[in-house]
């Protein structure tokens, strides 16, 4: 039987009853063909893993009773992605693949070169969508878009930022993260026409900023975000 795995309201503890609604139920008992009694997987992003028994398998309302727990929460890498949104599906290929990879946070910025527009609703149901498919627990929220400018006006103390700078000759990104410290970060991954000078130039000139180069070839954005988290999970994060 294949495994699966619902993201759910929580909190969650020993029998206490699971709502599922329509999308769910009509996943699990129609499409799966999941019965009274059968058992999956449940997680609120803040209790861990549960097992969870069907107690009502109805196509529109279904209900669950969670069991027992069988894995404890655990959370990614104090990480932040920062991107500029794109074309709808390589915007929901890089919230898919930041969640499959490990962040904190999903932030959106809005350069002086971005033209699309994003819908966070939909792209957080991705983000629980990725969540159920590859084990996590957490599952990091998608916020609303904000100007770059803003959003480094109010840059928290202590956070540095890998800044994926293909303007201008920089480190490699493995050097430039040799010997740096972990703890909070953000990646900040530019729109298809890239950062404008000036923005660039700002960029370079904040104290917590690293600027990094992720080689020879200019990279779409999508391919970006995920060639610049692999770096940095594997130099600071949790696949060390």
């Amino acid at each position: 039987m294949a495994k699966i795995r619902l993201y759910v309201s929580g909190p969650l503890e020993a029998e206490k009853v699971l709502g599922l609604d329509s999308a769910q139920s009509n996943y699990l008992f129609g499409v799966m063909r999941r019965k009274v009694g059968d058992t999956l997987l449940v997680f609120d992003g803040e209790n861990g893993e549960w097992r969870a028994e069907v107690a009502k398998a109805n196509k529109k309302n279904g209900l669950l009773v969670c069991k027992q727990p069988v894995a404890p929460q655990a959370a990614p890498p104090d990480l932040w992605l920062l991107f500029a949104p794109v074309k709808k599906a390589r915007t929901a290929f890089i919230v898919e693949k930041a969640v499959e990879m490990g962040v904190r946070a999903v932030r959106p910025v809005i350069t002086d070169y971005t033209n699309e527009r994003i819908n966070i609703a939909r792209m957080q149901a991705h983000a629980v969508e990725a969540a159920e498919q590859c084990g996590a627990t957490f599952v990091p929220e998608v916020a609303e878009p904000v100007k770059l400018a803003k959003m480094l006006a109010d840059w928290p103390e202590g956070r540095r930022l890998m800044f994926c700078d293909e303007g201008r000759a920089a480190l490699p990104v493995a050097g430039a993260l040799a010997g740096q410290a972990a703890g909070p970060w953000a990646i900040l991954i530019g729109p298809e026409g890239g950062f404008s000078p000036a923005e660039a130039t700002t960029l370079r000139g904040l104290e917590d900023v690293t600027p990094v180069t992720l080689g020879p070839r200019i990279l779409r954005a999508d391919t970006a975000a995920v060639a610049a988290l692999t770096a940095w999970q594997m130099a600071l994060g949790d696949w060390r």
